[in-house]
């Protein structure tokens, strides 16, 4: 019988490895993880590298992960967001690494390796620093049907950790709304993906139509409280 379903967040990350590739959904302030993240802390794992939208901001999610101490290196596309103090403060004083990525690569590189796509040409960042890789070498560059284009990799996670509304023991998520934002390209990209939800639903209840992320996606299904605000 296939049982998704984890007692808790720390026995769902428990496998998590220093130096993980760490995939966290949200957008601003909507579908972030906390649980997991929280969960993440407590279960160890240092060296980690985050891929995620922005870095954090004030002291609560992302910043939360940082602020411990457990990140060498973040992948994002907005850095610098309002009371984002712990990221810019770790930043300059180089304890932490910074690859930044127009926020439509960075999905579609997600969805890339989720789809088992070797990469893709873009013409966002063409003649811009963004066209240099992490060592500072030229990412290669294609003139097609006369417009000039940089050719982005895949972003494979270890781990991956969304935020849905209601799931199933499968594995099958539902979204709330803005809410589901980088969870399903972020989900299909990671070998361990690990989603926290509200509701646990009877198998064959949720709506076909409205699973936006199957089971087959998914590792672990941790179910949380939903506070006084969320209700």
């Amino acid at each position: 019988m296939i049982d998704k379903i984890a007692n808790s967040a720390a026995e769902a990350l428990a496998g998590v490895k220093d130096g993980a590739t760490v995939l966290i959904g949200g957008f601003g302030s909507s579908g972030i993880p906390n649980e997991l993240i929280h969960g993440l802390i407590e279960q160890g794992a240092r060296d980690l590298t985050l891929v995620t939208n922005n870095a954090g901001a004030g002291d609560e999610g992302v910043a939360t992960l940082l602020k411990s101490g457990r990140v060498r290196k973040v992948i994002c596309s907005f850095p610098r967001v309002a009371e984002g103090h712990v990221f810019e403060t770790l930043y300059r004083a180089g304890k932490v690494e910074l690859e930044l990525v127009p926020q439509g690569n960075l999905a579609e590189r997600c969805r890339a390796a989720g789809a088992g796509i070797g990469g893709f040409f873009t013409p966002t960042g063409y003649g811009t620093e963004l066209a240099r890789n992490a060592d500072g070498s030229p990412k290669e560059t294609r003139e097609i049907d006369g417009r000039q284009y940089v050719f982005e990799r895949p972003l494979h996670g270890d781990v991956a950790l969304v935020k849905a509304e209601a799931g199933d023991r499968w594995g099958n998520l539902v979204y709330r709304k803005a809410a589901r934002n980088f969870g399903p390209v972020m989900a299909m990209a990671a070998r361990l993906t690990v989603a926290s939800v509200y509701d646990i639903a009877e198998l064959g209840t949720l709506d076909p139509e409205a699973v936006v992320t199957p089971g087959v996606f998914v590792s672990k299904v941790v179910r949380v409280a939903r506070s006084a605000t969320q209700a």
